[in-house]
């Protein structure tokens, strides 16, 4: 016996006890009926004596409490550095809409993709692929991007003859990012063999893994072409694979940011106005100048590439 049980016993025993019989008055008022009494004591015992403890997450409370919107962008920065980034992004979107806008860092991939998947966020920045999938999936709108497009290189040194294609390189060490980075995910989508898969060394920075094929580390990697024009003077490697281009980071916006709110904020990131709140961001992610409007058929078919990550399909 439980307890619970046995304070439960007890108390009703205790109950009965001090209960006068039902037929008894007292100042011509009727006694309470022992079942009252009982209850009554069950209630006290089991009642909290303290409230359930509010949430400590602070931009979520701000969120709900205020109904504010929520922005947010992949862990890939430290908490201050993302706050430096991202914070002074969404201030100006709250003058922008005139509705509150909260920055909240997600913490870690695993969160990002829940959250996301959960449809918690209303404004997201992130890569072409993700922006696809939450076209296709949460009913976002891709507002602006990055003007630059993207073009991966699969390369090897230059003195590794053997390679003609990439399905040749199945079972090769490849320096590259961890998914769902978008160039590792290019890269695995040549490999439709389950059981003939490149080994992929996760390497931070595209310098980094241009250093590792160079250096032997790993017989192949995967970087932007434009990061491969930059490092390459030398012409140490040898590219032997290259995606078409295709559409760059960009930024979209969820079914609880009103479609007039979506065009004031595409029309607002585009503006020199933005200039001053997107200096971090767009430091950063290499913008340029300024955002360029974007449209969903530019990113239509690129979610593709997350169909065998976990959780997304």
């Amino acid at each position: 016996m439980n307890i619970k049980s046995v304070l439960i016993i007890s108390l009703t025993l205790l109950a009965m006890s001090f209960a006068p019989p039902l037929a008894a008055e007292s100042s011509g008022a009727k006694n309470i009926p022992p079942l009252q009494t009982i209850s009554a004591a069950i209630k006290t015992a089991f009642t909290p004596t303290s409230p359930v403890p509010a949430k400590n997450n602070l931009p979520e409370r701000i969120a709900e409490e205020q109904e504010a919107l929520v922005f947010t962008a992949p862990p890939r920065e430290t908490p201050e550095a993302a706050m430096e980034i991202y914070q002074p992004v969404a201030a100006y979107l709250s003058q922008v809409i005139g509705k509150k806008v909260v920055y909240k860092y997600p913490g870690t991939w695993g969160v990002y993709r829940t959250e996301m998947l959960q449809g918690r966020y209303d404004i997201v920045f992130d890569g072409p692929h993700f922006n696809s999938y939450r076209m296709e999936k949460l009913n976002h709108n891709i507002l602006v991007k990055i003007p630059e497009r993207h073009e991966f290189a699969v390369i090897v040194r230059k003195d590794k003859a053997s390679f003609d294609t990439v399905q040749q390189m199945a079972g090769r060490t490849f320096c590259a990012h961890a998914p769902p980075n978008l160039a590792t995910l290019v890269l695995l989508s040549k490999f439709d063999n389950p059981s003939r898969q490149p080994v992929i060394v996760s390497t931070n920075g595209w310098d980094k893994i241009y250093e590792g094929v160079v250096s032997g580390k790993c017989v192949g990697g995967v970087l932007p072409v434009l990061n491969l024009k930059k490092y390459d003077h030398a012409g140490l490697t040898r590219i032997v694979f290259k995606t078409q281009a295709m559409p760059n980071q960009a930024l979209s916006a969820g079914p609880r940011v009103s479609l007039e709110d979506q065009s004031k904020i595409a029309q607002a990131l585009a503006s020199p106005d933005a200039a001053g709140p997107t200096e971090k961001l767009r430091a950063a992610f290499k913008v340029g100048n300024s955002f360029a409007l974007a449209s969903n058929q530019e990113y239509q078919g690129l979610a593709e590439y997350l169909r065998n990550e976990w959780g997304y399909y």
